[in-house]
């Protein structure tokens, strides 16, 4: 089997929206993205770093998927990185109510040994430090790098972030954020610039609108599936980015055809990460499920034209 090196944050969140609000529950982008990745045929790890407050069921959880921890570290008298939102009644916005860094604050990345050759590296939402801290300890190029940023970066450590954005093949970032990144408006724009920058792939997010993915002059377009219910946006960009690396992973192919049906794959378990809080719907996830969901993707734009 391929492998994919997960790097991201392991953490505690607290969720309000309109439906209910969370106690702390199970959350960070590197667990949305391994649960997500999970449902592919490969071998997987997760790099972070959580403190001793983290429950052993938890841990347990992600080995149970198939999910490699041994580079997870576990520190002694430490807290682990805390996250605490409220979302608005439009579901897209949101006030951040807390932030604690804890162990995060001092985080040093260790690859396992057994992932330094993996085929592909997902960097999920972290510090620029971090994510290049990861690429330095691989052994040889991966196949494919993959990374996944935000505003908060753009605006406290745009150099640092630059930099890793050299190294990388695919940035997944949100229609706002590529928009700050690029200084333009117009999407293609913006992706054209940012292609200036490094990544030959660029794959911006537009939430319940659907994903765009371009390279070169291709440009490729995933609708979202239309949900009755949106309970928890929280974590559905690192399942889609789960997704889209996961299977990316299993076939082995990095071709820009490979790429779209990726899209479609991250955009299908993300639609289901949004039904519940959390990691939960993720956690009763089954095959049948996702097969049938994927079935609906197609249907909502196939369609036969005659040209005249």
């Amino acid at each position: 089997m391929n492998k994919l090196l997960i790097v991201g944050t392991v953490a505690f969140d607290a969720i309000e929206t309109p439906f209910g609000k969370t106690d702390k529950i199970l959350g960070g982008a590197g667990t949305f993205i391994g649960l997500s990745a999970s449902h592919f045929n490969l071998k997987s790890a997760i790099v972070s770093v959580v403190g001793d407050d983290f429950p052993q069921e938890y841990l347990d959880l992600l080995t149970s998927r198939n999910i490699d921890i041994s580079g997870l570290e576990v520190v002694k008298g430490g807290k682990t990185f805390f996250w605490s939102g409220r979302y608005h009644n439009d579901m897209n916005s949101r006030d951040t109510l807390a932030t604690e860094l804890n162990v995060l604050a001092d985080f040093n990345p260790i690859v396992p040994e057994g992932f330094k050759d993996a085929d592909v590296v997902m960097l999920g939402n972290l510090h620029p430090i971090v994510q290049s801290g990861v690429l330095n300890q691989m052994s040889k190029k991966p196949k494919l790098v993959v990374l996944d940023t935000m505003n908060f970066w753009m605006d406290c450590a745009l150099p640092e972030l630059l930099d890793v954005i050299k190294r990388v093949d695919v940035i997944t970032i949100n229609d706002e954020e590529a928009r700050q990144l690029s200084g333009e408006y117009s999407l293609v724009k913006a992706a054209a610039k940012i292609h200036t920058m490094g990544p030959k792939y660029v794959v911006i997010k537009k939430g319940e609108h659907g994903a765009l993915i371009f390279h070169d002059e291709h440009i490729f377009f995933a609708p979202a599936l239309p949900l009755a219910d949106v309970y928890d946006p929280t974590g559905a960009g690192d399942t889609f980015a789960g997704g889209f690396a996961g299977f990316i992973t299993q076939q082995g192919d990095i071709s820009f055809d490979t790429m779209k049906t990726a899209i479609i794959q991250g955009s299908n378990l993300a639609s289901f990460c949004v039904e519940k809080f959390g990691t939960e719907r993720m956690l009763e996830l089954t095959k049948e499920e996702v097969n049938k969901r994927l079935k609906q993707f197609k249907s909502l734009t196939h369609f036969e034209i005659e040209l005249t």
